[in-house]
């Protein structure tokens, strides 16, 4: 590819250096007088940019920065969120994603992406031409229809895609050339959204099942075509919407559902660092799920398989995992159970009450998924610790609005013997002698090595044993002084060097089932290592 020159090299993100160009690449590449006579280093400018986002009084002031610097200078936004994961992926991602996405409209200064209207039906292969890489190979796609915590946000949705591809590279070493985030837009249902004069979406509400199913089926047939063999990442679609897709598909192209398998795997690594601590094998826990959609059965059913592969019964396991919802216990007699509900219906007399269902199933663990904020209260932690010496508590809903409880009071009300782990980032807790430091359970952990080895083996499916092995290889690295201080995950200041161990687990799963384009190398973590994005300029000249 030709590289431009002047203003047009300047405005293009990929190849712009900013103060960077050094003499040479200034006198060729007509750029003399269009920058201060200054050259920086990208070092020298990580440090600008630092000192710019210290500025900023608020993490939207800096996600909206760094949003701009992404569409400036990819290079340098890439070297600023991997200087210091631990505080820039709660910018770029959740919980400040989630009101950069409400606001979206609002905040919109330069399009990203692909944007899929129900409107050109038809037409989408023609539209996946007019995307400038012709060798995509990993999609993050999402409806907008349940955006995080915070429900139906239609085309404001874009900020999610976008956000997890940075994750893809600035996490999981993926090169960023080689993603496109992707919005299918079939309207809203948000009231507010359609009345607003600034919402950049279709202004309709959304289509039937049966219409978005076609349209789906012609935007995977249309990546097909174009861009054969791109793993394709379904993200916060509604929970129905979510299985039934990911049923339809996912034996047929290479594409996963993050909120249902990613959420799952990130969840039975939480599980598994947290019976480090606890000391007792996987296969006698009981796990009390509040909520019963699409992540919360993903993720039973994926703890269910790791339990089987512990050597617990089918029939036992089943009774070890119960759902919770709005309607209480999920029971086999219960008029209206979901399909996708069903293996996870209990032979137990119906229980309204959380709090009494925790007293007589006596789980050793319980799961938020439910986006219910505050859930968790002082009654059902004392209960939990009431049954259990130590209590596992996993509150993953996001954003921190939704959390089922905070950090604070899951150690507070547990007298301090929970083993805790949060969806959303959570300070340390003092409480006595001791200090915790919470776990978040980000789906940052699973995605974006899953990602890395598909892109790095070119592998033709993701099944359920590569997000088994992602939540093993994440478990595995938190260590002896992670578990004192009570980390059931690795810190994420070292995300990248998780995630490309991670990256090599879920790999040699792919090569052992046969589903690699590649040659099995001799040193797995070795050739993930050798693919993985380091942001540095390159020489133009």
């Amino acid at each position: 590819m030709t590289t431009p020159r002047g203003t047009d090299l300047l405005h293009d993100p990929r190849r712009n250096k900013s103060t960077a160009f050094n003499e040479k690449e200034r006198e060729a590449l007509g750029l003399l007088g269009l920058l201060p006579e200054g050259i920086d280093d990208l070092d020298t400018q990580l440090r600008r940019a630092l000192a710019q986002l210290d500025g900023k009084t608020t993490d939207l002031e800096r996600y909206i920065y760094l949003s701009q610097l992404q569409d400036t200078d990819e290079t340098l936004f890439y070297r600023v969120l991997m200087s210091d994961p631990a505080r820039f992926m709660p910018i770029v991602y959740t919980p400040t994603v989630g009101e950069a996405c409400q606001k979206f409209g609002h905040l919109f200064r330069r399009p990203r992406g692909l944007y899929l209207s129900i409107k050109r039906k038809g037409r989408l292969r023609e539209i996946l031409r007019n995307w400038p890489e012709r060798d995509v190979r990993c999609i993050v796609v999402t409806s907008g229809e349940r955006i995080l915590g915070l429900g139906d946000l239609g085309a404001n949705g874009m900020g999610i895609p976008i956000g997890k591809l940075a994750l893809y590279t600035a996490a999981g070493g993926v090169p960023p050339q080689y993603t496109l985030p992707v919005l299918i837009d079939v309207g809203t249902n948000n009231e507010t959204l359609l009345s607003d004069p600034l919402y950049l979406g279709l202004k309709q509400n959304r289509i039937s099942d049966d219409d978005l199913d076609d349209f789906v089926d012609e935007f995977v047939a249309a990546v097909e075509a174009e861009f054969p063999g791109a793993l394709i990442q379904f993200e916060d679609w509604a929970g129905a919407d979510a299985i039934r897709l990911l049923e339809r598909y996912r034996e047929r192209v290479c594409c996963f559902n993050d909120d249902v398998q990613g959420t799952a795997a990130v969840a039975l690594a939480g599980i598994l660092g947290a019976l480090r601590i606890t000391g007792t094998p996987l296969a006698l826990q009981r796990f009390l799920f509040l909520g019963a959609g699409s992540a919360a059965v993903g993720t039973a059913d994926l703890l269910v398989k790791a339990m089987r592969d512990e050597g617990v019964s089918e029939d036992e396991v089943r009774s070890r995992v119960a759902l919770f919802d709005r309607k209480g216990l999920v029971t086999a007699d219960r008029e209206t159970v979901h399909d996708y509900q069903r293996p996870f219906a209990q032979r137990h007399a119906p229980i309204a009450d959380f709090v009494s269902a925790i007293e007589e199933l006596r789980p050793t663990g319980i799961i938020g998924l439910s986006t219910v904020g505050g859930a968790f209260d002082q009654r059902v932690i004392e209960a939990m610790a009431r049954v259990n010496e130590r209590p596992m508590i996993f509150a993953y809903s996001n954003p921190t609005s939704r959390s089922e409880c905070t950090a604070q009071q899951a150690y507070m009300w547990s007298a301090g013997r929970a083993v805790f782990a949060g969806g959303s980032p959570f300070a340390p807790v003092r409480f006595g002698d001791r200090t915790f430091v919470p776990g978040q359970g980000n789906n940052v952990y699973v995605f974006p090595a899953i990602g890395m080895a598909v892109y790095a083996t070119r592998a033709r499916r993701v099944t359920d044993e590569m997000f088994i092995a992602a939540a093993s290889a994440v478990a595995e690295q938190v260590t002896p002084s992670d578990i004192e201080v009570g980390l059931v995950y690795p810190p994420v200041s070292a995300i990248f060097e998780t995630e490309l161990r991670v990256a090599a687990r879920v790999a040699k799963v792919i090569f052992e089932a046969g589903l690699a384009h590649v040659e099995r190398p001799t040193d797995i973590l070795a050739f993930i290592r050798e693919k993985a994005y380091v942001p540095r300029y390159q020489s133009l000249v």
